[in-house]
């Protein structure tokens, strides 16, 4: 638990590499929590990361930070590694080539169809500096933005870390996103190429993508070329010639050697956009030398054997699609920094069958599961008498979770169900490692997260910060909160990969994260957490997902999470929504494992006595499961069943999207979310009722 406050006024300070680094592994996981570490250690802790990287040039000043200005409306200056340079993609390939480490697999990639390919990092070396050729001969060079709009493919790392060799600045938008999402992207990066495909294999079916991006780019923008790739051989894909042309045609040729560039620690690397239902995504940047630092050393940190003479064993697989933070980080730059070997797959994991993912687990030994809680939920109601016994999983030695915070029961399944083989019936306590993780797009890597060298998990919780990372959990005016009581998580002190700006807008990036604590120099993360008697931290949700009820502020996660313990219960998003008695009633949006009770509405605190005795009894468990679970405070006032709920790529259930269908109030902005179909089909059901 967080113990020492930061000074009211952050002073200016730079830190020199000249510092001796502390002993952190002397240092205990309470110490680390607890942020007994002084400044200068932890400045030294992050130069021991960065040291991890190949540099071409050191840095003379390794963290400068001028506080935000409340008066000037920004938020703070924030380098670090100053006078350091480094390229981002010579450290993912090339030196791994070097150190003699060409023949290693660096990719074991698999299609939704079943095709697959096995990259070495000798391989990837010659295939990004080929990629990075291709975007000099269109004009591509340091500073040009280029958007890349492409599935989970190789030739999506490829261009990705091409971008990076020769400074261009990549924003990579998920292949299922509208073309409306992805018009806001080109226009608001002022990007001059958009890399896409012909089309993408989803559910079985290729889809055509081409029309997407035509839609895109069509009115005023930058853009000058649209590089496309033959993904599913559609033969008519829309063509603009002179502005369109194909990967193999200008990429295909190309000379396999290139010579890298080494950039300014803070060059930016890319653009990561946030969703969420009201107001414009925001572009949040990171750069070169920060970013890099923290992906690298908190991979390893989470996800490496313990044992380094046993990580050349190590089989990592994120599940995220590449376009996500958690992908860039842990699925692009933190793995093949390290070397590691990974899998990335193109398609859902119910394709063509719901035990896709344990056939990829077991074909490639899978070691580290990385993956989101709503998937775990989606296994969990697609195996209800669990994993069938023919999928070997032995090789999985750790599992984690990432995009808000796992259900207990969702963490107990993922946990004795892919980690089944670490199972002891004589020590309930044995099993794998689960690393659940905390953090954020603008944080760029892990804040929160057990150790996978602990001897104790709690379910659901984030434990602690990371060295060199620091929070608290505080109220309005910035005190602590008490135990159990729920407040503002915020980083007192934060890492080399915080995002430096908004895109385009510094000033939202002081609104929307500084200018609460602005005193304190405190990043508000928006989400509410809690600490428990040990000093471990608990997230419950985005702060404005907060319910209200005469009084008791009850966290959205907690009711969902006694919902989904239910076996009748898939999955489940509650919201707040108005009540002239309690200020606020919470609103359930449930997703049944019995379909047929899908569009039914229970409106008030008893289900209508026109429902018929199934849904009638049916919503009466619900809420006695909530009751038990919780207290007859958090019984949700209305029950909604439906086909799914509203969810981010990163699997955030978007609570204030539910809250606007169930008013039938004007809905936000829907374009970024990965199930975008299913608003409409809610929208329908509340418009019923």
């Amino acid at each position: 638990m967080s113990t020492q406050t930061p000074p009211a006024a952050v002073p200016e300070t730079a830190h020199t590499s000249s510092e001796p680094a502390p002993n952190l592994t002397a240092r205990t996981a309470a110490e680390a929590a607890e942020q007994r570490w002084s400044e200068a250690e932890r400045i030294a802790h992050w130069e021991a990361a960065a040291r991890r990287l190949t540099w071409d040039t050191e840095w003379h000043t390794a963290h400068t930070l001028v506080p935000a200005d409340a008066e000037a409306r920004r938020g703070p200056r924030i380098s670090w590694f100053e006078g350091g340079t480094l390229n981002a993609a010579v450290n993912c390939a090339d030196r791994h080539v070097a150190a003699g480490r060409g023949d290693k697999v660096a990719l074991h990639f698999e299609g939704e169809p079943g095709d697959t390919r096995t990259v070495t990092y000798a391989e990837l070396t010659e295939l990004v500096s080929q990629a990075a050729n291709a975007l000099e001969s269109l004009g591509i060079g340091q500073g040009d933005r280029v958007v890349i709009y492409l599935p989970v493919l190789v030739e999506t790392i490829v261009i990705t870390l091409a971008c990076a060799r020769i400074g261009a600045i990549h924003s990579l938008v998920f292949g299922g996103f509208s073309a409306e999402a992805l018009k806001f992207r080109v226009e608001d990066t002022g990007a001059k190429l958009l890399v896409t495909t012909d089309g993408q294999f989803r559910r079985g079916a290729a889809v055509a993508v081409k029309d997407n991006a035509d839609a895109a780019v069509a009115g005023e923008n930058n853009i000058e070329n649209v590089l496309v790739i033959k993904r599913t051989g559609h033969t008519d894909v829309p063509w603009t010639a002179g502005r369109d042309v194909w990967w193999h045609d200008v990429v295909d040729p190309q000379p396999r050697t290139h010579r890298a560039q080494a950039f300014d620690a803070e060059t930016p690397l890319f653009i990561m956009y946030t969703s969420g239902t009201t107001g414009k995504p925001k572009g949040l940047v990171h750069t070169t030398g920060g970013y890099l630092t923290n992906a690298s050393w908190s991979h390893e940190f989470l996800f490496s054997h313990p044992d380094p003479a046993e990580r050349e064993n190590d089989v990592h697989w994120c599940t995220a699609d590449l376009a996500w933070v958690t992908a860039h980080t842990y699925e692009i730059y933190g793995p093949l920094s390290n070397g590691v070997t990974q899998v990335i797959y193109e398609g859902v994991p119910n394709a063509p069958h719901p035990g896709r993912h344990f056939e990829i687990i077991q074909r490639y030994g899978v070691t580290s599961y990385y993956t989101a809680p709503t998937l775990v939920r989606s296994l969990m109601g697609w195996f209800p008498d669990g994993i069938p016994q023919s999928y070997d999983l032995s090789s999985i030695r750790l599992a984690g979770t990432v995009g808000e915070a796992v259900n207990p029961e969702a963490w107990r399944w993922l946990r004795t169900q892919v980690g089944r083989d670490a199972l002891d019936p004589v020590n309930p306590a044995a099993g794998i490692p689960m690393v659940d993780t905390w953090w954020q797009s603008e944080t760029g890597a892990t804040v929160l997260s057990p150790r996978p060298t602990d001897t104790a998990f709690k379910p659901g919780s984030g434990t602690r910060p990371l060295p060199g990372v620091g929070i608290d959990i505080v109220d309005d005016d910035g005190a602590r909160v008490a135990v159990g009581a729920q407040g503002k998580i915020v980083l007192t002190s934060t890492s080399p990969s915080m995002a430096r700006t908004v895109w385009g807008n510094p000033e939202r990036y002081y609104t929307s994260y500084w200018e609460d604590y602005v005193e304190q120099g405190w990043f508000l993360a928006g989400d509410g957490a809690k600490f428990d008697g040990d000093g471990d931290a608990w997230i419950l949700g985005r702060i404005d997902d907060a319910i209200n009820i005469s009084g008791h502020l009850l966290s959205t996660i907690e009711i969902e999470s006694a919902l989904v313990s239910h076996p009748a219960v898939v999955e489940a998003g509650v919201c707040p929504t108005p009540d002239a008695k309690t200020g606020h009633a919470a609103t359930a949006f449930v997703v049944p494992a019995d379909r047929s009770l899908v569009g039914v509405v229970a409106r008030g605190n008893e289900a209508a006595e026109h429902l018929p005795d199934a849904v009638r009894e049916a919503v009466r468990v619900l809420r006695e499961q909530v009751a038990r679970e919780i207290g007859p405070i958090a019984k949700p006032r209305d029950v909604v069943f439906v086909p799914d709920v509203p969810k981010t790529r990163s699997g955030k259930i978007m609570r204030r999207l539910l809250t606007q269908l169930f008013e039938q109030t004007p809905l936000g902005d829907t374009t970024s979310l990965q199930n975008e179909p299913c608003v409409a089909q809610i929208e329908t059901i509340c418009g019923a009722r």
